[in-house]
């Protein structure tokens, strides 16, 4: 008999690219679906976080829905969540994008800044190489060397544990692109748009998923 194929909610809180997330995961082998209802995000094994946009607004959703509270209990029981782009800068304790202080999930500690682009344009739009800073369940099928990635943000995060950066990627500054705690892990870049290796990342997503997390206390 077969394995059971996880099954993993894509969080809709009106934000991006969830419907190509959706097709990834189901073509590396888990059972996906785009929900908002919180006896699906309860029931599934996972949890993903999508989103391009701006910083307040994705906030202002979550919280409209009460998807804010509901995602600190799913990671406090120890469900795996990953963050992709809007949604990996989300996780962390706030923003200081369009001028405000915005205050995030705060499953991640640290900032979320305007990304210093050395004079380059910006946003930063493109593939680019990700260089693994240590080991991680969610890079385990990269090449040790790293690999590139697609970006298309503005903004880039400032852990405040270096223990939770995973990898890092170049342009203008050197900033986090792959960050983990715990249950936790997140993106700044496309995995759903990023070819071979944006898939060996979400297939590895899957896996750990069948690996019990411990359950975890944010304040």
């Amino acid at each position: 008999m077969s394995e059971a194929r996880p099954r993993i909610a894509i969080v809709d809180y009106d934000m991006g690219n969830r419907r190509s997330v959706e097709k990834a995961l189901e073509h590396v082998g888990a059972t996906a679906r785009i929900t908002r209802e919180f006896t699906e995000l309860r029931e599934a094994d996972a949890l993903v976080l999508p989103g391009v946009g701006a910083f307040p607004r994705g906030m202002h959703n979550l919280r409209e829905h009460g998807l804010d509270s509901l995602l600190r209990e799913r990671v406090a029981a120890g469900t795996p969540l990953l963050g992709i782009c809007l949604g990996m800068q989300l996780l962390f304790d706030s923003s200081t994008e369009l001028a405000e202080l915005t205050t995030g999930l705060g499953l991640i500690g640290g900032e979320v800044r305007v990304l210093d682009a050395g004079g380059r344009r910006v946003p930063h739009i493109g593939w680019n190489e990700v260089r693994l800073e240590r080991t991680c369940a969610l890079t385990a099928d990269l090449p040790v060397a790293g690999a590139p990635f697609y970006h298309v943000h503005s903004y880039a995060v400032h852990p405040t544990d270096a223990e939770d950066i995973v990898g890092t990627t170049g342009y203008g500054e050197r900033f986090a692109t792959i960050v983990a705690r715990g249950s936790v892990y997140g993106t700044q870049f496309h995995p759903e748009k990023s070819s071979r290796d944006g898939l060996a990342l979400l297939a590895s997503f899957v896996r750990l998923v069948q690996v019990p997390h411990a359950p975890q206390v944010y304040a």
